[in-house]
């Protein structure tokens, strides 16, 4: 059919007219929400979201940081190996899995827990038990208190925590066990602090990490007197500390006696693997649980710690919550089931006899060096090795030490274990930054103080510790200890000098591992006590940088950033062959002479004003008698000058200088006279230090000369007295029966003249010849 075009332009206008008012309406819709857009979104979560890459690389970002030029403090990433990549495997596997209908996945997870919980009894001795798999490895103990709770409290169940107030429990923790280990499970427990007893270690017999066990009995009997319920005790078979076994053996019984149930934790349980286990960690497989935390000893990331147990009653295990009626739950086994598989019994065993045998390496190494002291339980196997350095006394030193110490006992103990403390603490962070490798840590002990520890089955398999790292850390260690002697040596000889000196003031700080501390006393002269204590900041700081500047082996700081002193020098590690006394020397040399510059520098604007002032008025007095001589004619401009041309007045210019050095007003007429500007007095040269010596060629300052430098001057002073001869003997060539004229006679006796030293030098000559070249010399001296 035929359109009128009429219609068909009307049509068409139509359309663009309605397109236009839509894309306004539209452009006014969008206006409108991002007026009322919420502006809280997180940037991250604005818009239609990131790309896959974004978000990776902002995860890299966050694992190795956005500053990757400062490498000053290298880390060192977790070894993850092929067994490493089957654990993060199975927790992609446990979220894939999570997915699948309800039927499939609870026998997919029956048949997963009850596979590894199997493998884990076998392997590590526990028959008939059950498990529980927790990412915290305190939460395993904490559902064994509630499961003890439910067992021994019948009724707790219906009545909660109101059986709980007529007969209070007990939990019995040794004194070496976690720190805040007893705090936690009260917490989560909602128990009060006084469920909590910790049992001593032992004093006099056996060794100081193991719970006491006679004390142990005491404390039940007291308990069970007063009313209360002993309800479980934590044993260790490694304590967090030293490493060391309670006796589980005799735990045991006690527990048994007294109806309580026995936990038992700790490193040594890995040895648990292996063809031969001690009897005292092989107790611990006839204990009611134990935790085991396989991730560090195998080097798994991301899996969990595991707690077996043995119990008769599911429903209270289920009420305890070691057990869950949840599929999902029990995927927490997954990543283990995955890597006992990978690894088999034969690497699970070697990678636990690895972290043995390179404790025993270090072990055996350690008994050959002296001022190392060692704490371990047992010198044939044991998996945790703690040392540190300590200096024994010789039978004089030891005498004349108890002997101080009997008179003033407490400071002087408490001081030397202070020190000892220090020094540990650092010899340990140099340790560990000089092999990362060996993973050694610093760990405080209650009897030892500050000690190092290795304990390979912690931190071998993550790190990947080998035999090389363990030798290398002990040609550390070796470096380091004579460094140790020598500061601990020097400290009280530097104390005593820096006393001795005028200027300096000693400061006691035992938390500093170095030489000492020392201020340099700045001389007040009536200031207030802000301006003085600017003052003396300055000059420290001053005083640390010049010293710094200096060619020495030494280290000067402004000590710790955090709890130590302020306007001071810290000094660290030193070496044997310091001279003490021309430190100390130089120290108060540098600091008088920066504080005279000091002063200088604030009195230099009051001299120079005071000047000023006095030249201007030297300056108006002599222009006031220049108008005496000249008179008052000559001050008309016209009669001045013609009075000038007629009969000139001859006059010396006057002028005056500041002599910076002196400090005073000089006049000019020499300047004129000589055509050239004077230098004034000469200034004082600087003092030096009255115990600088001449040192030999690449010797460092502070440094004494030992046997090499004695070497040094015994050759000079042979070589010296080897040439004397020679120049000696020029003269005797001749046979003593000829005859010489007068012109060889002259001659002969300016060669004595110049070969025969002075008296002076002859002594010192003849006190550093040998016996043997001085009777030479003086069969010379009477044939001549």
């Amino acid at each position: 059919k035929m359109v009128d075009p009429t219609l068909a332009e009307m049509g068409k206008n139509l359309n663009e007219a309605m397109k236009m008012l839509e894309d306004n309406q539209r452009k006014v819709e969008e206006e409108n929400e991002k007026k009322y857009a919420r502006k809280d979104i997180p940037g991250p979560l604005q818009g239609s979201g990131q790309d896959m890459v974004s978000i990776l690389q902002l995860v890299q970002n966050l694992m190795h940081g956005e500053e990757e030029e400062e490498t000053s403090q290298a880390y060192r990433l977790q070894n993850v190996g092929e067994q490493g990549h089957m654990a993060l495997l199975g927790h992609s596997l446990a979220a894939y899995i999570s997915v699948l209908d309800r039927e499939r996945l609870r026998k997919l997870t029956t048949r997963i827990l009850s596979d590894t919980t199997l493998w884990l009894c076998r392997l590590f001795r526990y028959e008939n038990g059950s498990a529980y798999y927790h990412e915290d490895d305190r939460e395993g103990l904490l559902k064994i208190c509630r499961l003890v709770i439910h067992t021994r409290y019948e009724d707790y169940t219906v009545e909660g925590f109101n059986v709980l107030y007529t007969k209070q429990p007990v939990i019995y923790i040794s004194s070496a066990a976690r720190t805040g280990l007893g705090q936690a499970l009260c917490s989560q427990l909602g128990l009060p602090l006084s469920c909590m007893c910790r049992v001593p270690c032992n004093t006099m017999f056996g060794s100081q990490h193991q719970m006491d066990v006679a004390l142990l009995d005491r404390l039940i009997k007291d308990d069970v007197e007063s009313g209360k319920l002993p309800l479980l005790l934590v044993a260790n078979a490694g304590t967090p500390g030293a490493g060391h076994t309670d006796k589980l053996g005799r735990l045991k019984e006690l527990c048994e006696q007294y109806n309580m149930w026995l936990h038992v934790e700790g490193v040594n349980l890995a040895t648990l693997a292996l063809g031969y286990v001690s009897s005292s960690v092989l107790a611990a497989t006839k204990c009611d649980s134990m935790t085991l935390t396989l991730g560090s000893w195998l080097g798994l990331p991301a899996v969990p710690a595991v707690t077996l147990y043995r119990h008769e009653d599911p429903s209270l295990s289920l009420a305890a919550g070691l057990t869950s009626s949840q599929p999902v739950e029990k995927l927490r086994a997954l990543p283990l089931w995955l890597s006992l598989q990978y690894l088999g019994h034969d690497g699970i065993v070697e990678r636990i006899k690895h972290a043995s045998q390179l404790s025993q390496r270090l072990l055996e190494n350690l008994k050959n060096l002296d001022f190392i002291k060692t704490s371990v339980e047992d010198e044939l196997s044991s998996p945790v090795v703690v040392f540190k350095f300590f200096r024994e006394y010789s039978n004089r030193d030891q005498t004349s030490h108890a002997a101080q110490a009997s008179t003033i006992q407490h400071p002087i103990i408490s001081n030397e274990r202070h020190i000892y403390d220090t020094f540990n603490q650092w010899l340990g962070e140099q340790l560990a930054q000089l092999v990362p490798a060996s993973g050694v840590d610093v760990v405080e002990l209650e009897d030892e103080g500050t000690c190092v520890r290795f304990s390979p089955l912690m931190t071998s398999a993550v790190l990947g510790t080998e035999i090389q790292d363990v030798d290398q850390l002990v040609d550390c260690l070796k470096m380091k200890i004579p460094v140790l002697t020598s500061t601990l040596q020097l400290r009280e000889e530097f104390e005593q000098e820096v006393r001795r000196t005028v200027g300096l003031l000693y400061i006691e700080d035992l938390s500093w591992p170095g030489l000492g501390v020392v201020r340099y006393n700045y001389h007040s002269d009536g200031k207030n006590d802000d301006k003085q204590e600017k003052e003396l900041e300055k000059i420290n700081t001053e005083l640390l940088k010049k010293l710094n500047e200096l060619e020495s082996d030494l280290t000067f700081s402004l000590g710790p950033e955090f709890g130590g002193q302020k306007n001071c020098v810290y000094i660290g590690m030193v070496t044997e062959d310091l001279d003490v006394s021309e430190l100390v020397e130089t120290i108060a040399a540098t600091g008088r002479e920066i504080e005279e510059n000091s002063r200088l520098l604030e009195n230099m604007t009051e001299v120079v004003r005071k000047g000023i002032q006095e030249a201007q008025l030297q300056l108006q007095k002599a222009n006031e008698e220049r108008l005496l001589e000249e008179g008052v004619l000559r001050q008309i401009p016209v009669v001045g000058s013609v009075l000038n041309w007629f009969s000139p007045f001859q006059a010396s210019p006057k002028g005056r200088t500041f002599n910076l050095t002196a400090g005073s007003l000089e006049s000019t007429e020499s300047t004129y006279v000589s055509k050239a500007q004077g230098t004034g007095t000469t200034p004082p040269p600087t003092p030096s230090s009255s115990l600088a010596k001449q040192r030999l060629p690449g010797q460092k300052i502070f440094k004494r000369s030992l046997r090499s430098s004695d070497a040094f001057s015994e050759t000079s002073s042979v070589s010296h007295c080897d040439d004397l001869e020679k120049m000696d003997q020029r003269p005797l060539t001749q046979s003593p029966g000829q005859e010489q004229g007068p012109l060889e006679t002259e001659k002969t006796e300016e060669q004595k003249e110049v070969a025969q030293p002075t008296k002076t030098d002859a002594e010192d000559i003849q006190s550093d010849r040998s016996p043997h070249d001085c009777t030479k010399v003086e069969e010379q001296e009477s044939q001549r």
